[in-house]
């Protein structure tokens, strides 16, 4: 339709001399087929994306969760780059801010004495490698030791039934360091109670916005909490684990971690409330290059370079039909994104937030509540073939009639069955290089009895 700036693509791309007709083919006929969206809905956003003076777009991380997620993001990333919105201020596609700290956490992480023979196993995995998958245990002896940290995978892994049956394992010892008495701290041969974020110091920074920011301890830890640096260093002193990590506070590791990625110390990042990581513009936009060799963006992806699973990967812009497709037996679509007041199971301890939630439902377009002889608040049942949930629905007008929309993650007791939604997910690593596709599930929906 004209939208193609094809001097900024001469310039700063590959543009590989394939790559029009490629595409060409690819229309949004072809795009309705894969998506379930009206064909004149697709050319509505496409006019209104290409007739934008310098479109935006914020990539969420939800398409990428997906078994074609990789696939997905680089198509996804190449709308900014042939409309040419990169030149313009204002214009491009943000999805993570985390490459703009350029952290060096040689120390922090003991980069400068890791074994490349010790295993690194996937932990959006954890169902299959405590059941013993070999492919996950990578031929190594099955994992019979957990020091569980910062996580809940009784509740909020894939798989999630795997993941209750390799923590029943009587062989497998679990110690757990944690702020609330979750249900994998329920699991613990050893509990260990850790610090509140105002009992210890500590670097933040997020994935949605340019600043990183320090918070001071406020408070004494309560009685016998301990932070979790300390844990980790007391038990590397009883194992005979030495590095220079061990011997250093908080504090300390931020000012390493400060001096070594080249920014300001710790007490000035304070004082300051926090400081500003964003580049100038013509960095940000892309101005003088990409971060590649040549200094192009490429559509011709190097799939080789980003996992071990690259073979598959679609060499030019394309959809990879590797998802969880719909079928006759599992016709929705499910999105198990997190509710508002539940980022993270963290919050799922807190009354306030429960309270504001209500209880898991199920938020389903009301032609297909009508189609299936379902009323608003009835109780139904979602399921495939890793299990079945009963929890109550609600209709929504704001979604494809396909998806079932799922906010969570809710705590297991607080289901019907005492288990959540995310024994519905799948744990299937996504290529080319892992990473749970925790938005590609299909589902059947039924009424159920209460």
């Amino acid at each position: 339709d004209g939208h193609a700036d094809r001097d900024y693509l001469t310039r700063m791309t590959d543009f590989p001399a394939e790559l029009e007709a490629h595409l060409a083919i690819r229309g949004p006929d072809w795009a309705s087929a894969i998506t379930g969206l009206d064909v004149a809905l697709i050319e509505r956003f496409a006019a209104l994306y290409g007739n934008a003076a310098r479109p935006w777009i914020r990539f969420g991380f939800g398409f990428t969760r997906s078994r074609n997620g990789s696939a997905a993001m680089h198509a996804a990333s190449c709308l900014p780059v042939v409309k040419g919105a990169w030149q313009h201020e204002g214009g491009g596609g943000l999805y993570n801010m985390g490459d703009l700290y350029h952290w060096d956490k040689t120390v922090i992480e003991g980069q400068d004495v890791m074994d490349p023979a010790t295993r690194l196993l996937d932990q959006s995995r954890i169902g299959p490698v405590l059941t013993h998958d070999p492919l996950d245990l990578q031929g190594g002896p099955p994992v019979t030791a957990l020091l569980v940290q910062n996580t809940n995978p009784m509740c909020i892994a894939p798989d999630l039934g795997k993941v209750h049956q390799g923590f029943a394992r009587p062989d497998l010892f679990v110690a757990v360091q944690e702020q609330f008495m979750t249900e994998t701290a329920k699991q613990a041969d050893i509990l260990l109670p850790a610090t509140m974020f105002v009992e210890h110091d500590d670097i933040y920074h997020a994935s949605g916005h340019s600043r990183f920011q320090i918070g001071r301890k406020i408070f004494e830890p309560h009685a016998d909490v301990r932070s979790n640096h300390f844990v980790v260093c007391e038990l590397a002193k009883r194992l005979g684990a030495e590095h220079r990590g061990f011997h250093m506070t908080e504090w300390e590791l931020i000012e390493d971690l400060l001096a070594r990625s080249g920014w300001p110390d710790a007490a000035t990042v304070h004082e300051s409330g926090g400081w500003e990581a964003l580049p100038d513009a013509d960095t940000a936009h892309y101005r003088n290059g990409f971060p590649t060799a040549d200094g192009r963006f490429h559509f011709r992806a190097d799939w080789a370079l980003q996992g071990a699973d690259h073979a598959r990967m679609p060499a030019l812009p394309d959809h990879l039909a590797i998802t969880d497709e719909i079928t006759e037996e599992h016709p929705f679509r499910l999105v198990a994104a997190p509710a508002r007041q539940f980022l993270n199971t963290s919050f799922t301890e807190l009354e306030s937030g429960r309270k504001r939630e209500g209880r898991p439902t199920a938020m389903i377009h009301p032609d297909s509540l009508d189609r299936l002889g379902i009323a608003e608040g009835d109780l139904v049942a979602l399921g495939n073939a890793r299990g079945s949930v009963r929890l109550h629905a609600v209709a929504r007008d704001g979604q494809h009639p396909g998806t079932i929309v799922v906010e969570s993650i809710w705590p297991n007791p607080h289901w019907v069955d005492g288990i959540g939604i995310n024994l519905l997910l799948g744990a299937d690593a996504a290529p080319p290089a892992g990473g749970a596709a925790i938005h590609d599930t299909a589902v059947w929906l039924r009424p159920a009895a209460g």
